[in-house]
């Protein structure tokens, strides 16, 4: 969210007023799938755009997304080299703000991850390792461990960034240590309950995929230079299928459809459709698509159609799930990121472009 300030507009806007609902903040919507169930939102924006309700200036430098819950708007941002998480009520009034780590200040400063929110409390990664949980009331600090210096994790190019999962009474992240690949810790407490070496690669910037599968929670995600799928339980590595691009960078959380997952990353790698058995412990590969090759901007599936865009393609494209056969393109709006709601599609350009998109038969129609 750079440079440093929240505008807040007549979009995805519904805030969840129960108190401390149990019910985990997750990234990319109540699925993790970019698809948010709201309602009653506008088809077509005035020509000025949506309309601006309120803005706020102050929330140093960052690039988290917004999460909403308990009536209140929370947000990570960076001042100093010091991480704050910001909590700003509905009408756009600061709260509080409270610490949590130092942040990255190397090439992209600012903060990384998104919080996410359970209940009474409040978890964020901080991209220099720290993890921590405070009040989602007070911000008053619970607990804090350190991904290198407790669980031999190994700092990337651009420093940690991952949205932690919540499953229950686990936390899950990823360190990418060769013994404490991925963890699964107490929320209420941190204590560790489950570590899996996975296959000892490094983390790759991608928050993980909770996929319920027969009697299984399965969560998929990216390392270095494979894709990953561990039983949620118990942190038993499944199965696992090569992936790799040239910087080993993956921060796209997989989509799950029909059973099947769709992975990929940018600098020209693409995504693969894997077809997974019915408990979960294997996949098989059914296609490969080049051109779909995301850097960090996600993809939505509807009604059997993939949905996003390119990074050396730079073009929008509407791709066949089942066949991985691309129906057709656009280059109108600038590639980046996507969400949807209503069946309409939210494009987010990396040129600063906002878009409102109906998803026709054969073309992308930019309504707004």
């Amino acid at each position: 969210m750079k440079p440093g300030y929240l505008i807040f507009t007549l979009l995805l806007c519904a805030l969840n007023n129960s108190v401390f609902s149990q019910e985990p903040t997750k990234w990319r919507g109540p699925n993790q799938s970019g698809i948010y169930n709201e309602t009653n939102l506008l088809d077509k924006w005035p020509e000025s755009g949506p309309e601006i309700l309120w803005h706020y200036n102050e929330l140093g430098e960052g690039y988290s997304s917004p999460a909403f819950a308990n009536g209140r708007i929370y947000v990570s941002g960076m001042e100093g080299s010091t991480g704050y998480i910001y909590t700003i009520t509905k009408d756009g009034s600061l709260m509080w703000k409270s610490p949590y780590g130092k942040e990255s200040q190397t090439s992209y400063p600012g903060s990384r991850a998104t919080p996410v929110i359970a209940g009474e409390y409040l978890y964020i990664l901080a991209a220099r390792g720290d993890l921590t949980c405070m009040s989602a009331i007070t911000g008053k600090l619970h607990w804090q461990i350190n991904m290198v210096k407790d669980y031999d994790g190994r700092f990337i190019e651009w420093d940690f960034n991952e949205t932690v999962v919540v499953i229950g009474d686990k936390l899950i992240c990823t360190p990418g240590g060769k013994d404490h690949n991925m963890i699964a810790l107490n929320r209420f407490n941190g204590e560790l309950i489950w570590s899996t070496k996975g296959l000892g690669e490094k983390a790759a910037y991608c928050t993980p995929l909770l996929v319920k599968i027969g009697s299984r929670k399965l969560l998929v995600t990216h390392t270095e230079n494979h894709i990953l799928g561990i039983d949620a339980a118990d942190g038993q590595l499944l199965w696992n299928h090569e992936h790799k691009n040239i910087y080993s960078i993956h921060p796209n959380t997989p989509v799950f459809y029909n059973n099947q997952l769709f992975c990929f990353s940018g600098y020209g790698q693409g995504g693969v459709l894997l077809q997974l058995n019915e408990d979960g412990s294997e996949v098989t590969k059914k296609w490969f698509r080049q051109t779909m090759d995301s850097r960090t901007g996600g993809a939505v599936v509807l009604e059997g159609k993939l949905y996003g865009s390119g990074d050396k393609s730079r073009e929008w494209q509407c791709i066949d799930w089942d066949t991985g056969e691309m129906l057709y393109s656009s280059k109108e709006i600038g590639n980046g990121v996507v969400i949807s709601a209503e069946g309409l599609l939210y494009f987010y350009s990396q040129r600063g472009e906002l878009a409102l998109v109906k998803p026709e038969t054969k073309s992308f129609k930019v309504i707004s």
